[in-house]
């Protein structure tokens, strides 16, 4: 007779008596999760707000940072104005992030640390165990899922064969090729998408378990022996379905709270200790995601996102039905990082926030500050700002330009003082670009400031423009050629 039963396999003792130690001490953990949050949260915020390009980033913030780096004291002449020697050193941080961790690329790297400290996936890192190695094609696959956009017929052909490759090499990733199929019935096109994950799998699969799963069934009856044995009936073993219930939840309730168990530090999922929040996080950043959902009445969420929320859920129910085996879940604790990171940041986009204070501030990531610079100013030349904010524009400019502040109603330049005669002596030292003004657009130029060093704007030669850091505005900069004025 044909008989299901579920086998508890118990842990061999010598594991149980020494048992590996995973992670850091409580204390180390604790402000390890502090800071990894807090970051994460303040580059989630800016995320949703925007490029910061307030009036004083654009006068002073940037340049000051940038003149001290590139030694520009002893060139320019006060392109901020009088803010050009206030102390810049608590600016070099904002600097660096700015130019060298943008707030998505932030996102990325939070989402890359808190998938990286995974207590399954730091215990065998250098053991023979294989789930790290094997999360590589799935995590592949899935980001080609999410990814296929362009080409969508090829994208999923490729996402199946790694899928299928990965359950070939190791069938405890079948969890994940089911919640691929869950994302990919979400896709814009899901008969041609589940028709090419569907024949890439096979194809994967024939590849890295083929081989194996024929010698096993000429020589045992079972492909897969000795699993599902009782719809294979191989004749050498008992026929039925061998499974390891020791791990898996008694009842919906107890299911549930698997993650909160993981969070206080209950480890039945693991024949070794461990404690691990994330799952808990999103579990509980799920549901107030609904309530975000519900509360403003529309979608908070991209289809893409939908994809990737459906294909992580599916792929842990299958795997909390399936087995519960907490080793097995190395690919959903890699996937914690970004989901993470994409609930807080889909529910800060959906809070309403301050159209002015966002005009005036900020501007879209999605049009992040990156103006092209006219041919025309290719070359290096001195320009004479005539308006304030004006300064940020000059490390976009050639390194070899001048700039000298002439509109600074606060701190006028004396004449006859240093700084004069550094722009004396400066114009005395011509450049391949000439000699050129720099205002705000719109604004009328300040011919009587020009007037003071004798030089008028050339009305024969076109001016320049070049688009503003805040959003809607826009820089203007004319050639100037010797006029009437004083020069002395």
């Amino acid at each position: 007779m044909i008989r299901s039963v579920a086998v508890a396999v118990a842990a061999p003792a010598a594991i149980s008596t020494r048992p590996v130690r995973i992670g850091f001490s409580s204390g180390t953990t604790e402000l390890m999760a502090v800071t990894i949050c807090s970051l994460m949260a303040g580059a989630i915020y800016t995320l949703a707000l925007g490029e910061d390009v307030n009036w004083d980033w654009q006068n002073y913030h940037e340049y000051n940072v940038w003149a001290v780096l590139n030694g520009r004291y002893q060139t320019d002449v006060l392109p901020p104005g009088f803010q050009s020697y206030f102390n810049p050193v608590v600016y070099f941080p904002v600097y660096y992030l700015r130019h060298f961790l943008p707030s998505p690329v932030g996102l990325a790297t939070a989402s890359v640390l808190i998938a990286a400290v995974g207590p399954m996936t730091l215990s065998e890192v250098g053991t023979s165990f294989s789930d790290i190695l094997i999360a590589l094609p799935v995590v592949g696959g899935f980001t080609l899922i999410l990814a296929a956009d362009k080409s969508p017929r090829t994208m999923y052909l490729l996402a199946g064969l790694l899928l299928g490759a990965a359950v070939g090499l190791k069938l405890t990733n079948v969890v994940y090729a089911v919640g691929a199929a869950a994302a990919v019935l979400l896709a814009t096109r899901p008969v041609t998408a589940v028709v090419g994950l569907g024949l890439g799998g096979l194809v994967g699969a024939a590849v890295t378990g083929g081989a194996w799963s024929l010698m096993a069934w000429r020589d045992l009856g079972n492909p897969i022996f000795p699993l599902f044995n009782a719809v294979f009936q191989s004749n050498e073993v008992v026929p039925i379905n061998l499974m390891d219930t020791q791990f898996m939840p008694h009842g919906i309730w107890d299911a549930v709270a698997y993650p909160f168990y993981w969070l206080a530090g209950d480890h039945r999922s693991s024949e070794f200790p461990f404690g691990d929040a994330r799952f808990a996080v999103v579990t509980l950043l799920a549901a107030l995601a609904i309530g975000v959902r519900i509360a403003r009445r529309r979608a908070i969420f991209m289809p893409r996102d939908t994809q990737f929320i459906a294909l992580f859920a599916v792929s842990y129910l299958a795997w909390l039905g399936l087995f519960s085996i907490q080793r097995y879940a190395v690919v959903l604790e890699l996937l914690c990082g970004p989901l993470i990171v994409l609930l807080l940041a889909r529910m800060v986009e959906a809070q309403p926030a301050s159209s002015a204070a966002r005009a005036r501030w900020r501007r879209p990531w999605s049009a992040a500050y990156q103006p092209q610079i006219p041919t025309q100013l290719a070359q290096p030349a001195i320009y004479f700002l005539l308006d304030k904010p004006v300064a940020y524009i000059a490390p976009l400019l050639p390194p070899q330009s001048r700039f000298y502040q002439l509109a600074d109603i606060g701190v006028p330049i004396v004449p006859g003082g240093g700084m004069d005669q550094r722009i004396r002596s400066g114009l005395g030292d011509r450049l391949p670009g000439g000699i050129r003004e720099l205002h705000l657009q719109g604004k009328p130029v300040r011919a009587d400031l020009l007037r003071r060093y004798g030089f008028a704007i050339d009305s024969s030669k076109p001016c320049a423009a070049i688009e503003g850091a805040q959003l809607g505005t826009m820089l203007e900069t004319c050639p100037l050629v010797a006029g009437r004025g004083p020069t002395d």
